[in-house]
């Protein structure tokens, strides 16, 4: 949110901007050179609250701050033109230069939020109930039950596939939010078991027709969702895009060993979908404060690790003496986990992220509408949902009917609770995900 100068090359972004060093470290398409006009204790002042509630709106400056920059951006109002997506680039040859020769103008960035626009989910055709499972291992609907609350998930058979998945719950959210594919800005689609181990981000684009779009995966386990959202709100509210579609999905059944009782019983497949969409009105943004982190002093305790021939034989797979090494095939191993050091983590990390984004937001526990909680573990729901005193009419809970979907938990439920009346505009929606990595991330929606 400061408002500041804005070093822009001259020709345009589609032409191939050249790039300055970000403050990071990074690389970035334009540098700002920030000015700051009050302390960091008045800060605060300087954001927009809510006309409801007057609770501070995450990352929305207050109309004074943008007021107090249209005098400076106006004094070189001949030096800019209108760029395609609504902001501002300098004109060649136009105003002052700096150092590295780049067009200075004052900036025109006009404050934006983001709405979820649509959302959508997509379940594979064949399910395993607990007694299917009874069949294969040691087990009986009771005791998975009592343990996890879950008696049902779905599994990918046939020509099913992890982008047929995405695609599906991608093209439902597109179709609730009325946003044709073609208008697609980025598209993050969050899992941990693509179809291609480059990734099946673009091949999902290709399959919905979302030509125009980046897309790219990101790799945080179950926690990947909520990472994608907090992600694609701000590459909105940054101002380049217009349209960002988050998907969450996972086919985590290739990975798991369906004679191991202590996992076969939790995996299930499935992706969900969110539209992200601009609002020119930065109060209306719908994430409202954010936690994420991660330790991987912890990754032992749930992995899936690559394997092949030449690195069980201790040899790098070039120099390796058999043939049959040499030329094997890289694979990944069905997925081990430590139970109990994952569920203490769960049931450690979840109130206190949530705690962080509720603080974050101004919000308090009171006020949440709905508790959408990764589909873990049913006895972690409802520990969460006793810490903040959540009734079970607050919970949204789709465990018992699908299982750990890792990615696609989050936005399955939020489709689902959406689709059945449940969750509803204005509503104030907590969210979180935890798992490998170790990796854990909450938010604070507004729906």
């Amino acid at each position: 949110g400061t408002l500041g100068t804005l070093a822009r090359p001259a020709r345009s972004r589609r032409s191939g901007s050249r790039r300055e060093p970000s403050p990071s470290g990074g690389s970035a398409p334009f540098s700002f050179e920030r000015t700051r006009a009050s302390s960091r204790a008045g800060t605060s002042a300087r954001f927009a609250r809510d006309s409801r509630s007057g609770r501070p709106l995450f990352g929305a400056p207050s109309m004074s701050a943008v007021a107090s920059s249209v005098a400076s951006c106006a004094r070189a109002s001949a030096a800019r033109v209108p760029s395609r997506r609504g902001g501002y680039a300098a004109r060649a040859g136009v105003g002052a230069k700096s150092a590295r020769g780049a067009s200075v103008v004052p900036a025109a960035f006009t404050p934006a939020g983001a709405k979820i626009a649509g959302v959508g989910m997509e379940l594979p055709s064949q399910s395993l109930t607990n007694e299917d499972l009874a069949a294969l291992v040691d087990t009986n609907d009771e005791w998975i039950r009592t343990r996890t609350g879950i008696g049902n998930r779905h599994v990918i058979s046939g020509d099913e596939s992890l982008t047929s998945l995405a695609a599906g719950a991608a093209t439902k959210a597109l179709a609730a939010a009325n946003v044709d594919a073609s208008d697609v800005d980025v598209i993050i689609l969050a899992t941990s078991s693509p179809d291609d181990a480059f990734g099946s981000a673009c091949t999902v684009a290709a399959e919905i027709g979302a030509s125009g779009a980046l897309a790219y995966d990101l790799t945080a386990a179950c926690s990947g969702f909520v990472v994608g959202l907090v992600n694609g709100v701000h590459l909105i509210r940054g101002g380049e895009y217009e349209n960002v579609l988050v998907i969450g999905a996972d086919v985590l059944s290739r990975y798991v060993d369906w004679r191991d009782r202590g996992t076969c019983i939790l995996f299930g497949d499935g992706a969900g979908a969110c539209v992200l969409s601009k609002t020119t009105d930065p109060n209306d943004c719908c994430l409202l404060g954010f936690d994420m982190h991660s330790d991987g002093t912890g990754n032992g305790n749930l992995t899936s690790k690559f394997t092949s021939e030449s690195q069980v034989c201790g040899t790098a797979k070039p120099t390796s003496p058999s043939d049959g090494a040499a030329s094997g095939v890289g694979s990944f191993a069905n997925i081990a986990m430590n139970g109990q050091e994952v569920f203490k983590f769960a049931v450690r990390t979840v109130p206190d992220t949530l705690t962080k984004s509720l603080d974050k937001a101004g919000v308090s526990s009171e006020e949440i509408d709905h508790l959408v909680l990764h589909q873990a573990n049913q006895r972690i729901i409802d520990g969460a949902a006793k810490k903040f005193g959540l009734g079970k009419e607050k919970v949204v809970s789709n465990i018992e009917k699908y299982g750990n979907t890792s990615a696609g938990s989050v936005p399955i439920a939020m489709a689902e609770a959406v689709a059945e009346g449940r969750i509803k505009q204005g509503d104030i929606v907590a969210t979180a995900g935890f798992g490998a990595g170790l990796t854990w991330a909450s938010a604070i929606l507004r729906w």
